[in-house]
């Protein structure tokens, strides 16, 4: 299992604002990745290194924005003033994750502006509600030349820790696994002071140097 990308909901003032402020602090620029219309969300995506990225995600005037797992998950952290909703995880096959919690994965899809539909299955966000220091899964259906790390301006911004409020064997457990670094591309930093779990921060190497948002 790998990091696939982390997500950011859209503050207060929107997704395109929200995206702006990261592209200055980063130093690269995203592209429309359209909008979820199973889910009720649009985002806006930053390809970075090591086959990642970063997603900003707002929740639309939907009714699968309330009905749904993450459109309910995007709609609250943005009602909170937007920031880090979480972290996810990819699987090359779901039917373990699926045994492990109970249910089955639910299909994603959307349209990048001027590229073919992306499809995709993903399950977890229940937990990631539930428990917001837990990842959810996903398993790309599309080819990897469409994964969105693939598609927009290169640049070679990459993710270097993302820092976790939490249980690291609670997520482990999660994970379904006792390996000391189960996702070995990145740092993660459990020191953040208890209280809310949940993601931080992330840290990226960029031009300027590493850059904590």
């Amino acid at each position: 299992m790998h990091l696939d990308h982390v997500s950011f909901a859209s503050e207060p003032d929107g997704l395109a604002a929200t995206a702006g402020r990261l592209a200055d602090a980063l130093g690269i620029e995203p592209y429309d990745g359209g909008v979820h219309p199973r889910f009720g969300t649009r985002n806006l995506i930053f390809p970075l290194a090591q086959g990642h990225y970063l997603e900003v995600v707002e929740p639309l005037e939907h009714p699968a924005t309330l009905s749904t797992p993450f459109g309910q998950a995007v709609r609250a952290r943005t009602e909170l003033g937007g920031g880090w909703m979480g972290w996810v995880i990819r699987v090359d096959d779901l039917a373990a994750v699926e045994e492990r919690l109970g249910r089955k994965a639910v299909d994603g899809n959307r349209t990048p502006a001027g590229e073919e539909e992306v499809v995709w299955k993903q399950i977890g966000v229940k937990g990631l509600i539930a428990d917001p220091q837990l990842p959810y899964f996903i398993h790309w259906l599309s080819p990897h030349s469409q994964h969105p790390s693939q598609l927009g301006p290169d640049n070679d911004v990459s993710i270097a820790e993302i820092t976790i409020a939490g249980d690291r064997d609670r997520v482990r457990d999660w994970l379904g696994t006792d390996e000391k670094k189960p996702i070995p591309e990145i740092s993660i930093d459990w020191t953040a002071p208890h209280g809310a779990p949940g993601l931080m921060s992330v840290t990226f190497h960029t031009a300027k140097g590493l850059v904590t948002l």
